[in-house]
């Protein structure tokens, strides 16, 4: 039998939005209107945020006036992401533009089809890929994305660079949030990042652990996964004030890819 994937509980457990997403709002909002503000998406624009999580950086999307589209893979960020759209929509639990306007949720593994010809933009935000086993499951998740696009719509992913995270990287680390201590050890091989997250809180019996493996992807590797779906690379940013993009200097690789308006939509 093989092994359940990390992320399939590790995404849905609430201490991995204490560690990750009770974060400051502002800084979301921050880099959305900076990269707002440079594609310059005409109003009313279609777009799909690719492992939305708790739809944290949909929802600023949507406020903007955007059509905006959210999946993932979890049923609980997805449950939670609706709660949040509910709080002022009609109290059906499956939300949809026609009930809320302008903002949706769906619980989708991104490596599956979803929609054909039907977005101006997707994003993929702070590195929400490169954690399945096989490149052929990557390169479905690009598949779904390139067809969800119309033909000349853009994609954005949000990755971390590869190298600036070998340079900088913190081997161990204690955070505590609200109550709840981290101890998290981090290290890399060839392929992959590692970081072992155990879990101490007064609230459970004794501690527990995830263990996070992410895709070393350089930028020749995303720009051929792309470019074998259609999609090519029109700008590459180092930060979230879409500074220059360095290899060693920036811990960012924030990718601006196009769909070519003449490309046929790939099945397999």
């Amino acid at each position: 039998m093989s092994e359940r994937p990390w992320y399939k509980d590790w995404f849905s457990s609430p201490f991995y939005h204490k560690l990750y997403f009770e974060r400051d709002e502002t800084e979301a909002k921050g880099f959305i209107t900076t990269l707002i503000d440079h594609l310059k998406p005409a109003p009313g624009s279609f777009m799909l945020d690719v492992a939305c999580g708790r739809g944290r950086h949909s929802r600023i999307l949507a406020q903007q006036g955007f059509f905006v589209t959210g999946i993932d893979i979890s049923f609980e960020s997805i449950a939670f992401a609706k709660r949040s759209v509910r709080e002022d929509s009609p109290k059906e639990s499956f939300v949809t533009f026609s009930e809320r306007g302008n903002l949706e949720f769906y619980q989708h593994d991104m490596r599956l089809p979803f929609r054909v010809n039907y977005f101006d933009y997707s994003f993929n935000f702070f590195t929400s890929f490169g954690y399945f086993r096989t490149r052929r499951e990557h390169d479905d998740a690009i598949r779904t994305i390139a067809n969800g696009l119309k033909p000349g719509g853009i994609f954005v992913i949000d990755y971390l660079n590869v190298h600036y995270a070998e340079d900088q990287m913190v081997y161990n680390e204690t955070k505590k949030v609200n109550g709840t201590r981290y101890e998290i050890h981090r290290w890399h091989d060839e392929t992959h990042f590692y970081k072992k997250i155990t879990i101490d809180d007064p609230q459970i019996l004794q501690p527990f652990s995830f263990t996070e493996r992410v895709s070393k992807f350089s930028f020749g590797d995303l720009n051929d996964m792309l470019s074998f779906r259609g999609l090519q690379v029109q700008e590459v940013f180092g930060d979230y004030e879409l500074g220059s993009y360095d290899v060693r200097a920036k811990p960012r690789m924030i990718i601006v890819a196009k769909k070519n308006s003449k490309v046929t939509n790939i099945k397999s």
